[in-house]
Order: structure tokens, then sequence, then C-alpha cells
């Protein structure tokens, strides 16, 4: 029989005739309990946001992104053409121009950014289904476009401006003085779409037809800015993107989805982190209860290690009776945490009874990996914990 564990068991479950103890050992599994389930909730609250902000980058950035390495464009000749529509690990690929610009309606100005598009870009993002109000763009409307939420904001303007053009105008290229009543190009177009994304994604673009872009670029038929792509879901990005660097040589730049968003990954990751750190340091405030109630213990069970070391009790065996005990303290108000916990991130997923806005739920995901970090966390820091008042135990303490 396993000695320590049992009478770590009945030190553990058994009411002690000191209330003192009774108390602390009480506080420390609430503590416990309460460390779990907030570590718990977080890291899933920050798994439902990340989800979240990486399906606004799927209606924004594509999987692959090509660019002209110098310069603002490039001319789709024969061999790149051949190149990405042969590739059988291409789903589908769309043609783009994009060029910061100045946008007018009426006596508002903003600076954002054309992105002209054919009609394959919503087969490469999925940006159609992010229309907030209005329609994407139609083969059988000329001269029409769709704006962001919040640049369409700024500029009082919208779908349901009818009849009032938003003119977009971009400054003439060349030497010389400059006349400012003919320095800008610029075209106007009816809005027939707004759509929603990310704050930034919202100010940044208005789309037109690439027919559009050109004709106020002043590019050729065959001269584009970028070219966006969707790969089959079971293609690696990476290596595909490394693959495809090798094939078009240095005068043009592949870049992954992760890679176009580099700051915005590495931003998520650093809170998602920090958050961590933050709410375990929580924890291990609440660790030091469960030193202490342990320490209560072996005080008040004194006369008892005595008599187990009378009997043939080695220093290590009874050194364990509390180290199993403080595990076990901590396992049991672990498992109740997590219970707690998950039920509360299911709750939210089922009824949405914390939002973002009116229409957006806070996003959280039950995942195992968040599970085995809080196992992992709670069962180290507890067993810490129980090693550290253990350690005060000693013969002379015993013989005191």
């Amino acid at each position: 029989m396993n000695f320590p564990l049992y009478i770590a068991k009945r030190y553990l479950f058994a009411k002690s005739g000191n209330n003192a103890i009774n108390i602390i050992t009480i506080i420390a599994s609430i503590g416990v309990i309460v460390g779990t389930a907030a570590l718990f909730i977080i890291l899933s609250g920050f798994s439902g946001l990340r989800t979240f902000n990486y399906s606004l980058l799927d209606i924004s950035d594509p999987d692959i992104k090509i660019t002209a390495a110098k310069g603002k464009s490039f001319f789709y000749d024969a061999s790149l053409q051949n190149l990405v529509s042969k590739d059988a690990d291409i789903v589908v690929f769309s043609k783009v121009i994009e060029e910061r610009v100045f946008i007018k309606n009426g006596e508002k100005q903003q600076i954002a950014f054309v992105k002209g598009v054919d009609y394959n870009y919503t087969k490469v993002v999925a940006l159609d289904d992010a229309i907030h109000v209005g329609t994407w763009l139609q083969k059988a409307y000329t001269n029409t476009s769709v704006i962001g939420n919040s640049l369409a904001y700024k500029l009082s303007t919208g779908v349901e401006s009818f009849g009032e053009y938003l003119e977009i105008l971009v400054p003439k290229t060349g030497t010389g003085f400059i006349n400012p009543v003919r320095s800008f190009r610029s075209i106007k177009t009816q809005i027939v779409g707004t759509y929603y994304g990310t704050e930034d994604f919202e100010n940044k673009y208005v789309f037109v037809s690439n027919a559009q872009a050109q004709q106020l670029l002043n590019y050729k038929e065959d001269q584009f800015t970028g070219i966006e792509i969707k790969l089959r879901p079971e293609i690696n990005a990476d290596d595909f993107s490394e693959q495809l660097q090798e094939k078009l040589g240095a005068q043009y730049k592949v870049q992954t989805k992760a890679q176009l968003n580099e700051l915005f990954y590495k931003v998520i990751n650093t809170e998602n982190f920090v958050s961590y750190l933050i709410f375990t340091l929580i924890v291990i405030i609440a660790m030091f209860n469960i030193v202490g109630s342990i320490i209560m213990m072996i005080i008040d069970k004194k006369k008892n290690l005595k008599t187990l070391l009378s009997l043939g009790a080695t220093m290590y065996e009874i050194k364990k009776i509390f180290v199993l005990q403080g595990f076990l303290l901590t396992t049991v108000s672990m498992v109740i945490g997590l219970v707690v916990s998950a039920a509360v991130v299911a709750i939210q997923q089922q009824f949405q009874l914390f939002m973002i806005t009116s229409s957006i739920p806070y996003p959280v995901e039950l995942r195992l990996s968040n599970l085995l970090i809080v196992i992992a966390t709670i069962t180290v820091l507890g067993f810490l914990a129980a090693k550290v008042a253990s350690s005060r135990i000693s013969i002379g303490f015993i013989d005191k």
C-alpha cells in the first residue's frame, strides 16, 4: 500500500479539528479554481479572437501575392501567364492594380488606395461576403466602385448617395512646371457597395474594375501591379511561395498572407503570450495559499509525524505525504476550475451573452491545446508549491 498517498488523502478530505486550517484550505482551493478558470477563459477568448481576426484577413488578403521586385508595375506576358495558369496547386488567380490616390466627395477628401480588380477577385478572397450595404462590382455596370464603411463615413457618402459620383484622383507623372488645374488624372464612379473588415482595411481601399484603374493610371491593357492567388487547401503556402519565387526569378516578389500581415500576426501572438503570463502570475499568487495551507497542516500534524517517524517512516516518505496533499488539492481545484470555465465558454458559444458590438458576439473557442496548457501550468505550479511547503519538514522540526 502507498501509505503516503493514503495519509495525504485523509489529511486533505478529512475535516481538521483546527478551523483556521479548514478555512485556509478552502481559500486556497477557491484561489486555484478562480485562477484556473480565468486562465482557461482568457486563452479561449484569445483563440476565438485570433480565428476571428484571421477570418477578416481572408476577405482582405490572398494566400499568395506576386508583385514587382522593382518599380510599381509589370506586364502580364505569356511566360507569366503560363506559369500561374498551368500550376495545379493554384485554384484561381486575379490580376490587380493598386495605387495611392486622393478620393473626393464634394468638399471632403481622403487619401486611400484605389484597387483595380478583375472578376475572379472574389474567388481569391471572399470580399463579396463582407458587403455591408449594396452589392459587389458587376460586369453589366461600368464606372462603379465599392468602398470601405469607415472611408464612406469619413466622406459622408455611400450606396444611399445615388447620383453623387465619387471622384478618384492621382497625380500625373512627368517633369517640368506643374499646372494645378491639369496636374491630376481623375475618374468618377458611382458607389454600389460598402464592405466591412478590420479598421485599417475599411479605411484603405476603393475597389474598381481593372479597366477603370488602367484608365486612371494610364496603364496599358496588360499592365498590372500584382497577381493574387488562391491555393488548394492542402498546399503549404510557405513551401509554395519559395518554389514560385525560384521559378519567377529576382524580378518578382512572392509573399504569403502571413508575410503580408507580419506585424498583425506578431501583435496577436504577443498579446496572447503576455495575457498568459499575467494570469499565470495571478495563479502563482494563489499558490501561496496552497503553501500556507500545507505549512499549517504540517504544524497541526506535528505529533502524528513524530509517531510515523518512530514507526519507521523515512523523512522522504513524510515529506511525500504533504507533496501529494498539495498536488491533490491543486488537481481537484484545477478540475473544478476547468469544468466551470469550459461551461462558461460553451454558454458563450451557444447563447452569445457577451458582445463586441450589437451584432458581433465575443468569439471564444474550446481548444485542446488551451486545456493542455492550463493543465501543465497549474500542475507544475501546484507541485512546486507543495514541494516548497514540505521542505520545512526536518528531524529537528519534528523532535521539537
